[in-house]
């Protein structure tokens, strides 16, 4: 498992969760052993009650090589562009052509979108040997596919 996690604050964790381990192709954190849901290990820890129902805020790396990534909720929304983002890396990198790598991002864009996310913009200068698409996730934060 990797050495740190990445937390994002959110008002809706689950959908976050969720769309983030389609996006990245993680999985939901499971429970820890001998628990049958998340809400039953926080109870046992002494969270009280009112504070438990949120099922799924955390995801992880099938394979344990990328960082775990935790939901976390907080009251307020997202009202100010993001100081750090997420890029996924779909084109397959500079040994694949420029038409290859745009089919590429394309595709996951298209398939991002019908999970939730939105589009803000294509970033395609003639002349220079990149492409890539700036997107919102369910609550808006921004991360680009390249």
């Amino acid at each position: 498992m990797g050495r740190f996690q990445i937390v994002i604050d959110c008002t809706d964790p689950e959908l976050l969760a969720r769309f983030w381990a389609e996006a990245l192709h993680y999985q939901l954190e499971p429970p820890p052993e001998g628990f049958d849901d998340w809400n039953d290990y926080w109870r046992s820890v002494g969270v009280p009650e009112d504070e438990l129902g949120v099922d799924f805020d955390s995801i992880v790396d099938p394979s344990g090589q990328g960082p775990r990534i935790w939901f976390q909720i907080v009251p307020e929304k997202k009202s100010l562009k993001n100081r750090l983002h997420i890029d996924v890396r779909a084109s397959g990198g500079r040994s694949t052509s420029l038409r290859e790598r745009k089919q590429s991002v394309d595709a996951e864009a298209e398939r991002l979108t019908a999970l939730g996310a939105t589009v803000t913009r294509v970033v395609d200068r003639e002349g220079v040997d990149h492409y890539a698409i700036a997107m919102r996730d369910p609550e808006g934060n921004e991360f680009d596919i390249n």
